[in-house]
């Protein structure tokens, strides 16, 4: 039987999966079998095995959730909400939504850094759908400020405060119109596994809040946020429910692509989650510069997993920089400016090592271990309120 193969026994060359492009890089918590096949790969054969279903039973329970959120939608205007950036995932979802007769209100969180390109394909997808559009919009000055938190607190996941607001704020638009389904793009074919020291719990409020009371100067007023009761509340007693309705569709990204610049005349923005221009520079800069992490090797792992890319094709696309020369300089110039950073200022913000999401008071550690006690506790109001409904 062959050692694994680890950076916590100490310094070793860089180890590479011989079925995916995952390495020992930046991710201490990877390990290699003896045919040098990564733990990722393992856990998505779990994953698979346990979780991912085969074409006819995916069909079946696409039919049985679309159903449901008809059923449920009945005499209202809307039957469900969905989430949309104007990137592949979110707009293939659109797509299928219509195709499979949903009535869904699209909400979009706009937080300041939608490139150009974005805005129209958001306008142009709904506008061809015949979809209505909600776009909550967050106060620049508070948003930046919390950027500037994150920054300055040199924790990995800066993307928290926008995934956190997404998450929150359509399962308040649900509440708002009085639907019980958030139906959101991700999906096991683009997305899993990913290392989790690279990202960190998005439904953190209790660490997003100290972080910016640590580093932040103003007080969080237009943010959609959503704490863990209220979030139990409205998942127990409203019974909101996100729905990954992509994992339930045959879903080939390069296939969906063409389906979406075909109907909806969408244009492509050349990565995951470009349509943001501070995601952009995010995942092409500052996470592989400050701390060593290339997203890119995940996502097109998880391409090679589900057969929509070859190990080649995926090593050939590393071997180019994440960055166009010009296009780096133009983004650096402009997320500077727009943050009110020096560049003297921000390379000292590079220069800090790296601080761990939960050396702030989270979640993690004050208030998951009361989960399971408090929904004990409410469990037996719940089947009240299911049969109330069933009746």
């Amino acid at each position: 039987m062959g050692v694994e193969q680890t950076k916590l026994n100490g310094p070793l060359e860089r180890h590479r999966c011989s079925r995916c492009v995952m390495d020992d890089d930046a991710d201490p918590a990877i390990r290699f079998d003896a045919n040098q096949v990564c733990s990722y790969c393992r856990e998505w054969d779990d994953l698979k095995a346990n979780h991912v279903l085969t074409a006819d039973r995916a069909s079946s329970e696409c039919k049985r959730i679309v159903g449901e959120i008809r059923e449920a939608g009945r005499g209202k205007e809307y039957d469900c909400v969905l989430g949309i950036s104007g990137g592949v995932d979110s707009t293939y979802l659109a797509y299928m939504a219509k195709e499979l007769g949903l009535r869904p209100l699209v909400f979009h969180f706009d937080n300041g850094w939608n490139s150009e390109l974005a805005v129209k394909n958001i306008e142009n997808i709904c506008r061809r759908l015949g979809f209505h559009l909600h776009t909550h919009v967050v106060e620049w000055d508070e948003f930046r400020d919390l950027h500037l938190a994150y920054l300055k607190a040199s924790v990995i996941d800066i993307e928290v405060p926008t995934d956190h607001a997404i998450n929150a704020l359509g399962m308040l638009t649900a509440a708002r119109i009085g639907v019980r389904f958030v139906l959101t793009g991700c999906n096991f074919a683009t997305e899993s596994p990913l290392p989790k020291a690279w990202v960190w719990e998005k439904m953190d409020l209790l660490n997003l809040r100290a972080i910016q009371r640590r580093y932040g100067t103003k007080r969080l007023k237009t943010l959609p946020m959503l704490g863990f009761l209220k979030g139990s509340y409205y998942q127990v007693v409203k019974r909101i429910r996100f729905i990954d309705l992509l994992n339930f569709l045959p879903y080939q990204k390069d296939r969906a692509k063409t389906t979406i610049e075909r109907v909806l005349g969408w244009r492509d923005y050349g990565g995951k989650h470009y349509e943001s221009i501070f995601t952009r520079f995010y995942q092409g800069y500052i996470l592989p510069t400050k701390f060593g992490v290339d997203k890119r090797k995940a996502h097109l792992s998880s391409l090679i997993r589900t057969g929509q890319m070859t190990r080649q094709e995926a090593l050939a696309e590393l071997s180019k920089p994440p960055y166009a020369a010009q296009l780096l300089k133009t983004d650096r110039e402009f997320v500077l400016k727009k943050l009110g950073l020096t560049d003297e200022r921000f390379d000292e913000i590079m220069r800090k090592p790296r601080v761990e999401h939960d050396q702030f008071p989270s979640y993690r550690k004050a208030h998951y271990r009361y989960h399971k006690q408090l929904f004990d506790l409410i469990r037996p109001v719940t089947r009240l309120l299911k049969r109330g409904a069933a009746r």
